[in-house]
C-alpha cells in the first residue's frame, strides 16, 4: 500500500454532500382510496411468474407462508426497452425504497414507472448493524457468477427463474428475453454494506401478511422471483434454504381514482447529445 500524503487527513475531512437533495422531486402522492381485489397469482418457491397491472392499479407483493425475499422485474407492458432502473432509483431515494419513494425507468424514458404506497415492514428501519429492507443495490443471484465462483450450474436462480417466466409471458424465446432480464428491486431482503464496503444480508424480517403496495404509474408487466436462498439468512443460488411462495396482487382503487390518474410523461430532454 503506498504511503499517505500528509494532507491525508485534511482530505478525508472535506464534508460531503448530497448528490440529489430532498427537494428534487415533488413529493409522491400515495393515497388510493379503497382497493378491491382482481387478480391473484401465487409465485412457487424457486421460481418465477409474471403478472399485468393496469396504470393507476396497485401492485402488491404478499409473504403467504414463510419469510421469503422476491426480485422484482418492472417493464412497461408494451415496451421492454423501458425497464426498471435500479441505479438511478438508488441515486434519487437511497439504497433501499419504502413508502413514497418512486421505482424509475432506464433512459431515454427516464419516468416513474410504479409508487411504493405503503411497506409494512417500514418499522424495520435501520437495524444495530446498518442494514435495511427492500434494497436497489444488489443485482440478482444468477447462474453465470454461480458457475464463476462454485463451477457448478443451477437453474433456478432468480436471473434464470425471472428468464423463463418474462419468455412465457411474452412469447418470445428464451434467449431472447434474457437480454431484458435487468437489476431487481430485492422486495422483502435486509441488506446493507459492511465498512470495507462489502455487500452484506441477513436473514428478513418479513412475515405471514406482509404486503409491499407500489401503485403502477403506466401500463406494467411484472415479473417477480422467489429466491432460491429464502430468507437470505445464509445464502442463495442452490437449493439448500428452505423457500416459500409469494403471491402477487392486483388491486384496483376506485372508477374516479383511475379516472383521475395521469400516467408520466416520458423524459422530456430532446436527445441531441449536444450535436
Amino acid at each position: 500500500m503506498p504511503e499517505a500524503p500528509g494532507d491525508a487527513d485534511t482530505r478525508r475531512a472535506v464534508p460531503p454532500v448530497r448528490v440529489y437533495p430532498d427537494d428534487s422531486l415533488p413529493p409522491a402522492d400515495t393515497h388510493v382510496g379503497d382497493i378491491t381485489l382482481v387478480n391473484t397469482i401465487r409465485v412457487p418457491p424457486r421460481d418465477a411468474r409474471a403478472i399485468r397491472v393496469p396504470a393507476g392499479h396497485v401492485l402488491r407483493l404478499r409473504s403467504v407462508e414463510g419469510p421469503q425475499v422476491g426480485d422484482l422485474n418492472l417493464f412497461a407492458a408494451d415496451d421492454l426497452s423501458e425497464q426498471f432502473y435500479s441505479g438511478k432509483t438508488r441515486a434519487l431515494h437511497g439504497t433501499h425504497v419504502t413508502t413514497g419513494d418512486r421505482l424509475w425507468s432506464s433512459f431515454p424514458h427516464l419516468r416513474p414507472m410504479a409508487t411504493v404506497i405503503h411497506d409494512s415492514l417500514d418499522w424495520y428501519g435501520t437495524d444495530p448493524f446498518g442494514l435495511r429492507v427492500h434494497d436497489v443495490i444488489g443485482t440478482r443471484c444468477d447462474p453465470y457468477t454461480g458457475r464463476l465462483l462454485s463451477g457448478t450450474d443451477y437453474h433456478h436462480c432468480c436471473h434464470s427463474n425471472l428468464t423463463r417466466a418474462l419468455a412465457e409471458a411474452t412469447g418470445l424465446p428464451l434467449l431472447e428475453a434474457e437480454p431484458h432480464v435487468h437489476d431487481v428491486l430485492n422486495v422483502f431482503m435486509c441488506t446493507g454494506f459492511d465498512a470495507q464496503g462489502h455487500y452484506m444480508m441477513k436473514a428478513s424480517p418479513v412475515r405471514h401478511g406482509d404486503t409491499f403496495d407500489l401503485r403502477a404509474e403506466i401500463d406494467l408487466l411484472a415479473v417477480l422471483s422467489t429466491c432460491p436462498g429464502g430468507d437470505c439468512g445464509a445464502g442463495h443460488s442452490s437449493d439448500d434454504a428452505a423457500c416459500f411462495p409469494l403471491e402477487m396482487q392486483v388491486l384496483a382503487p376506485s372508477q374516479a381514482v383511475l379516472d383521475a390518474h395521469r400516467q408520466p410523461d416520458l423524459s422530456g430532454y430532446d436527445r441531441s447529445h449536444g450535436t
